[in-house]
């Protein structure tokens, strides 16, 4: 299910409330995370470890992955 895009790139499984937080970042596609600390999503209100872990999925399926703490 993580592969799954909601048509602008993020995946489907991180819920509404994620994906406009992100939104709202100006991170549209799954590619600009990579390398974003955790801390920085965790910030954002609406991200929470579940859209984490999916985020986290979706990036190691494509070889990349969120930053550190």
């Amino acid at each position: 299910m993580a592969d799954e895009s909601t048509g602008n790139g993020l995946p489907r499984g991180i819920g509404a409330p994620a994906t406009r937080a992100l939104n709202a970042a100006r991170y549209t596609e799954l590619t600009q995370l990579a390398d974003v600390p955790v801390s920085e999503l965790k910030a954002l209100h609406g991200v929470g470890p579940k859209a984490l872990r999916v985020l986290g999925e979706a990036l190691a399926e494509k070889g990349l992955a969120l930053g550190g703490q």
